[in-house]
């Protein structure tokens, strides 16, 4: 299991466009810092890292799938 650096975060967030939600930063810290592909594997990440966990309880996101729902938001299939 991988655990979150969150100093490496800190410089990440610096050059981040996102920088007012943490969240979205912290997504796109793990899909690029760690190569994280997997929503299981960003999932299980952050349910791991107290930090981490407190963002996932404050969007109420309190399973796999409602991770997913959140990161497919704007993907429609047709």
């Amino acid at each position: 299991m991988i655990e979150i650096d969150w100093n490496d975060f800190k410089f990440f967030k610096q050059s981040s466009e996102k920088k007012s939600d943490n969240f979205e930063v912290l997504l796109d810290f793990l899909k690029s810092h760690y190569k994280m592909t997997s929503p299981k594997e960003m999932f299980e990440t952050m349910a791991n890292d107290d930090t981490a966990r407190l963002m996932l309880s404050k969007r109420e996101i309190n399973s796999l799938e409602d991770l997913e729902k959140r990161l497919y938001k704007n993907f429609n299939v047709k």
